[in-house]
């Protein structure tokens, strides 16, 4: 095993880990909250008229790569999101990441704090602090020299703090 570990805590070894499953399932939701988010009948109808978006405009798209490329943007948000809402990180981050060289205390803290505050509920706050914090005002900025209206910030602002909770919760959760 190589001893360099990042992502998920593996409590059995007292190391870190990457879960690509929960990365994955976590970047996948966000199609799921965009399928209800702009469907015509929530923001769908709202964030057409807003983006200039027509039927005719959609038509003729490789939505396969569109939705690909969305997974994979997804996913490199997912990669963010784990540093965010696991707080555990903090201990790995103070070894350096190599825990072949940490001092006792750190399996100590660890062994008391390993799982602390790895909640559905818990990501879902970081995700929305995330969302609220860095999503929202780079769409907004976008949208400043878009020349879009401020609906148009709200719906893609607020449907990427509902993917970031959604997210956070997954990946914060997911042991």
């Amino acid at each position: 095993m190589n001893k360099y570990y990042i992502c998920f805590l593996n409590y059995k070894h007292n190391s870190m880990e990457i879960n690509f499953l929960a990365l994955i399932a976590a970047a996948f939701s966000t199609l799921l909250v965009g399928f209800v988010w702009y469907h015509p009948k929530v923001f769908g109808t709202i964030w057409m008229k807003e983006a200039g978006m027509t039927e005719e405009k959609m038509k003729g798209t490789n939505m396969i790569m569109i939705f690909g490329m969305a997974v994979f943007y997804a996913f490199l948000i997912a990669m963010t999101l784990q540093f965010l809402t696991i707080h555990q990180w903090g201990a790995i981050g103070m070894v350096g990441g190599d825990i072949s060289i940490a001092k006792p205390s750190y399996a100590a803290f660890m062994a008391d704090y390993g799982t602390a505050f790895r909640t559905f509920k818990h990501g879902m706050l970081h995700g929305f602090i995330a969302g609220l914090f860095m999503a929202l005002p780079v769409i907004g900025t976008n949208a400043l020299f878009e020349r879009k209206s401020w609906k148009y910030t709200l719906v893609n602002g607020g449907f990427w703090i509902v993917c970031f909770m959604l997210m956070g919760g997954i990946i914060c959760a997911w042991i």
